[in-house]
């Protein structure tokens, strides 16, 4: 993406993406360019990388009922698309968004971490797609981030610098508000027979539970905000 044209075009049926579409889609596209070997992914494995603690914000917790039938949606689409081989035991599933806004695997990346962790600054996204072996320098980001603002409409944004920024931020626009990602989480339900426990104490139990539940996600995004703020790309 070097040379800078106007693409004008009408996004296709489909977008702007929900919040969970955009999920489904950010993490199809980052292992494909990451772990190609496992690529595509079995729906056990995309619902993995949505979930997942690293590189994501907002984190989620979405159940494999959700995410099938997110991605069935972005198939109807032709936004991803079922991928099954003679001899393959499981469905497995690919993205096909550089088909359907018709764009390179440059702005494929860059959407790619936008969708996954939010805004953006151009050096933020360097990092961040040294993975994906698109860019080779700060200026081809630059270069690809101008060329997605020429598209009609525009695939990404530059958003006013605000006190104390070095650098401004960048929004994608294929996607509506991330933040409004929502987490669905269908506990596992054990039909074992087993002794009742006090009705008291159940209360208690489940209290205890979800007290654990909440401190294990504080820790997990301080760890997270540490080391981005070390500029470490946690894997």
């Amino acid at each position: 993406m070097t040379e800078q044209q106007d693409h004008t075009h009408a996004l296709p049926e489909g977008f702007p993406l929900e919040a969970e579409s955009a999920r489904v889609v950010g993490a199809l596209i980052e292992k494909s360019m990451t772990t190609p070997d496992n690529y595509p992914l079995s729906l056990n494995a995309v619902t993995t990388a949505c979930n997942q603690v690293s590189n994501r914000n907002p984190v989620v917790d979405y159940s494999e009922d959700m995410v099938e039938r997110t991605l069935r949606a972005l198939a109807d689409h032709g936004i991803a698309s079922l991928y099954h081989k003679p001899g393959d035991r499981v469905v497995k599933y690919v993205h096909k968004l550089e088909r359907a806004l018709g764009i390179g695997p440059e702005a494929t990346s860059v959407l790619a971490v936008l969708l996954l962790r939010g805004d953006q600054t151009p050096g933020e996204l360097r990092q961040r797609t040294e993975r994906y072996g698109t860019f080779d320098s700060p200026a081809a980001v630059e270069a690809t981030l101008s060329e997605m603002m020429s598209f009609t409409p525009a695939l990404v944004q530059r958003l006013p610098r605000q006190p104390g920024q070095k650098e401004q931020r960048y929004r994608q626009l294929i996607a509506g508000d991330l933040s409004t990602a929502r987490t669905e989480f269908v506990p596992a339900v054990d039909t074992t027979p087993t002794a009742t426990a006090p009705e008291s104490d159940q209360p208690l139990a489940s209290n205890a539970h979800d007290k654990l539940a909440d401190r294990v996600a504080r820790l997990e995004r301080r760890l997270d905000a540490l080391l981005d703020a070390l500029g470490v790309d946690n894997i």
